[in-house]
C-alpha cells in the first residue's frame, strides 16, 4: 500500500467493520498474532511496524500492549494512540480504525529512541490476551449474528476536502464520482479523485501524464507557472466505456485525452486547433459529444463521432453587460432541457437553459454573494454539478482560500417546477453542514489524503505532482525515492525534479526524511512551503560538509519571474547522513498565517530553525501554498538524496 492513513504505519494495513452478536450466549473468542518489524534503525533510535491479524472474532476496539526490556521509548507515532510507562508499553486504536473483523489486520508504526540494546518485545497481548495466533473465530448454531459497518455520519462539514482542487467537474460513473481539477504548472497535470459518497475521496490519477505543451514546461528555455492545466473538462462517454478529458493549454488549442480507467493509462486522443476556454462536455443521450466554452460570449461546439476533431461549433449566448463576466462552463441535459452551468468570478453563479443544445438559451441567477461555510474564505463558485443513484442533484464549488488556493464545498440542488436549480441554503448561506447524501453504502473505504508515504514499489503515488515537467532519468522509486541534482542553478523555481504536495488544512504539518550520504558540494536538498513567495529548512553541502539552514526570500513578480534566490537566516552545523526536515503551515483563509520550520537527527526530537515564514495571500499565482522536496545543484550534477518518508499530519 502506498499511500497508508494519516500516522499511518509503515506496511499494509486492513480495516473494516465489525460483526456483532445479537445474542449474550455467544461471546467472543479473543485471538490474535503479532508481527514486529524494525523498519530503519539509526545511532540512538529506531523505526518500527507493528501489523496485528485478528485470529479471533470481530473486535470493535483494540489496545495491544508489550514491554521493552532495554530501556526504549517510543516517541512519534502514527496510527495508533501510544502510551508508555517505564518499559510498559500500550498501544490504542485510532479513531477510524478500532474495528478489525475477524481475520482482519490492522497496523501501526512508530520512531522510538534505543536503549543499552534494541531487542524486540518478548510478547504481545491484544485486550488483555496473549496473541499465540492460536484462536480461531467462534461458530454456533444457536445463536444469530448481524454484521453492521461503522455508523455513517448524519451530516457533513464544509469543507469536504480541504486541499487545493480548483475549477472542479464532477461526474458519476456507476456508484462511482470522480473529480477533476486545475494544476496550472505542475505535472503529471488535471488530478481526478474518487468517491462513494460526495464527501470523502480519494486520489485515483491523472488524465494528463505530461504537460506536453512545449520545452517551457521542462524548465528548457522558459517556465510554465501558471499556464499549463486550468479550467478542463471531464466525462465518461457509455458507449464505448471511456474517460474523456480536453482543456485549453495557452489559451491556443485544445488538447483531447482518454483512458479507459481514470487509474489506468490515459493517452492523447487529439489536439483541435482551437481554444476551448473553460470547457465543459455533455455526452447527449444519442451519444453525440457537444462542448460549451467561452468567456462572456458563450458557445457550444459539436465534436467528431471519434471525439478527435469538431464538426461545427457557434455561439449560443452574449452574456449583458449588467451581469458582466460569466465563464467557467458546465454543460448538463435533464428532462429534455439543456443547461450551462456559468460562473461569475469569483462571486456568482448563473445557469442558461435551452430545449435545444444550440439555443436559444434563457439566464437565471443561482447566487450572487452568498455567505461563505468558511470563516474568511470568498463566495463559493465555479464548480459542477452531479445526479446521484437516487436522483437528488448536488453542487460542488470551490472557495478562494488563500494562502491555502481553492477548496471545494458541496451542497444539496433542488428544481423549480420549471425545470430551475436552486442551492438549498442555512440561514441565506452556504451551509456549513449539510444532511449526508443519501446513497448507497459505499464499496469499501477510500484512502485517506493524509497519511504517511514510504515509497513503495516503483513508481509516485497520485498524490505527488512535479512543479514543471520532471526529468525522469534524475529520479528513482524502489522502495524509497532518490532524488539526484537535475539542474545547477541557484533558483529554486528554476530547478527540476522538485516534487511538491498539497497542503491539508486549516493547519497541518509534513515532515520528510533524508538521506544525505550521496550529496556533493554546493547542493542543496530540502522542504519547501512553495509558491511565487517561498521559503525553505533544508541542508547545504559545501567544502565537505553539511549544514541545516532556513531559507526565506524567494520570490517572484507578476510575470513569474524570479526577483529573489534567497536569503540564509539561520543555520546550525550538522554532522551525520539522515534528518528529518519539518514544515508546519497554517493555511486559513487570510493575512499573516505563518509556516514554521523545525529539524531533528534522531526523528524524535525536533528543533525549531528561523523565524515564522508569512504566507502570501493573494490570488494571482492562482495554486495555493504547497510542500515541496527537492534537490538541486549549485557547482556540478552527480549528487544524490535518498528521500525515504514523507508525513502529513494534521492536530
Amino acid at each position: 500500500m502506498r499511500w497508508a492513513p494519516a500516522a499511518a504505519a509503515v506496511s499494509a494495513l486492513t480495516l473494516v467493520a465489525a460483526g456483532l452478536a445479537a445474542s449474550t450466549t455467544a461471546q467472543a473468542a479473543p485471538g490474535c498474532s503479532v508481527t514486529y518489524t524494525k523498519t530503519s534503525e539509526w545511532q540512538g533510535g529506531f523505526g518500527a511496524s507493528v501489523s496485528i491479524t485478528n485470529t479471533g472474532d470481530a473486535i470493535t476496539g483494540w489496545t495491544l500492549e508489550w514491554a521493552y526490556a532495554s530501556g526504549q521509548q517510543v516517541g512519534q507515532h502514527w496510527n495508533a494512540v501510544i502510551t508508555q510507562s517505564g518499559g510498559e508499553v500500550s498501544a490504542r486504536n485510532a479513531s477510524y480504525n478500532g474495528s478489525v473483523p475477524a481475520g482482519g489486520k490492522v497496523e501501526f508504526g512508530f520512531n522510538a529512541t534505543s536503549g543499552s540494546a534494541n531487542p524486540d518485545p518478548v510478547s504481545f497481548r491484544l485486550n488483555g490476551t496473549t496473541c499465540n495466533g492460536g484462536t480461531d473465530p467462534t461458530t454456533t448454531t444457536t445463536t444469530t449474528t448481524t454484521t453492521t459497518s461503522t455508523p455513517r455520519p448524519a451530516s457533513f462539514t464544509n469543507p469536504v476536502l480541504w486541499q487545493d482542487f480548483a475549477d472542479i467537474d464532477i461526474i458519476r460513473v456507476g456508484d462511482a464520482y470522480y473529480y477533476s481539477a486545475s494544476t496550472m504548472h505542475y505535472s503529471p497535470g488535471a488530478p481526478i479523485l474518487r468517491s462513494y459518497d460526495l464527501v470523502n475521496w480519494e486520489f485515483a490519477g491523472h488524465s494528463v501524464p505530461r504537460l506536453d505543451f512545449g520545452s517551457k514546461y521542462d524548465l528548457n528555455g522558459g517556465r510554465g507557472y501558471v499556464r499549463g492545466i486550468w479550467a478542463s473538462f471531464l466525462n465518461h462517454r457509455k458507449s464505448n466505456n471511456t474517460f474523456y478529458w480536453g482543456g485549453c493549454v495557452d489559451f491556443a488549442q485544445t488538447h483531447i485525452y482518454t483512458a479507459a480507467a481514470v487509474d489506468g493509462q490515459w493517452s492523447k486522443l487529439s489536439t483541435i486547433n482551437k481554444c476551448y476556454y473553460d470547457a465543459g462536455m455533455l455526452v447527449d443521450d444519442n451519444d453525440t459529444m457537444y462542448v460549451a466554452y467561452g468567456n462572456t460570449t458563450i458557445s457550444v461546439a459539436q465534436l467528431s463521432a471519434d471525439g478527435k476533431s469538431e464538426v461545427r461549433s457557434q455561439q449560443v449566448f452574449q452574456t449583458p453587460s449588467n451581469i458582466g463576466t460569466l465563464e467557467g462552463a458546465r454543460f448538463y441535459k435533464r428532462n429534455g432541457s439543456y443547461y450551462i452551468w456559468l460562473t461569475r468570478p469569483a462571486n456568482g453563479q448563473y445557469v442558461l437553459k435551452s430545449s435545444s443544445p444550440w439555443g436559444p438559451y434563457t439566464v437565471q441567477q443561482v447566487l450572487l454573494n452568498m455567505p461563505t461555510p468558511i470563516q474568511g474564505g470568498g463566495v463559493p463558485h465555479q464548480g459542477g454539478m452531479v445526479q446521484t443513484q437516487n436522483g437528488d442533484w448536488y453542487y460542488m464549488a470551490f472557495v478562494d482560500a488563500y494562502p491555502g488556493g481553492r477548496v471545494p464545498v458541496l451542497a444539496p440542488i433542488t428544481w423549480t417546477s420549471d425545470g430551475w436549480p436552486r442551492i438549498t441554503t442555512v440561514n441565506g448561506g452556504w451551509g456549513a453542514n449539510y444532511p449526508m447524501p443519501n446513497l448507497p453504502a459505499p464499496p469499501r473505504q477510500v484512502k485517506p489524503m493524509i497519511g504517511v508515504d514510504t515509497f513503495e514499489g516503483t513508481k509516485l503515488g497520485p498524490q505527488w505532482e512535479w512543479n514543471h515537467n520532471p526529468d525522469t532519468t534524475k529520479y528513482s522509486v524502489n522502495n524509497g525515492l532518490r532524488l539526484s541534482t537535475a539542474t545547477v542553478t541557484n533558483d529554486l523555481y528554476n530547478a527540476r525534479n522538485t516534487l511538491t504536495h498539497r497542503i491539508q488544512g486549516p493547519t497541518s504539518t509534513a515532515t520528510v526524511t533524508l538521506d544525505l550520504a550521496s550529496m556533493r558540494d554546493g547542493d542543496r536538498t530540502g522542504l519547501a512551503m512553495l509558491r511565487d513567495s517561498s521559503a525553505w529548512i533544508g541542508v547545504k553541502r559545501d567544502s565537505g560538509r553539511n549544514r541545516v539552514v532556513m531559507v526565506n526570500g524567494l520570490t517572484m513578480d507578476s510575470s513569474w519571474n524570479t526577483t529573489g534566490t534567497g536569503t540564509e537566516v539561520a543555520s546550525a552545523n550538522l554532522t551525520g547522513t539522515r534528518i528529518w526536515l519539518r514544515a508546519n503551515a497554517d493555511i486559513r483563509p487570510g493575512s499573516g498565517r505563518q509556516a514554521r520550520f523545525s529539524y531533528s537527527t534522531d526523528g524524535v526530537n525536533f528543533t525549531s530553525l528561523g523565524s515564522g515564514f508569512t504566507l502570501k495571500s493573494d490570488w494571482q499565482f492562482f495554486m495555493g501554498y504547497r510542500f515541496g522536496v527537492f534537490n538541486h545543484a549549485t557547482q556540478a550534477l552527480g549528487g544524490s538524496v535518498g528521500v525515504q518518508r514523507f508525513e502529513l499530519t494534521t492536530p
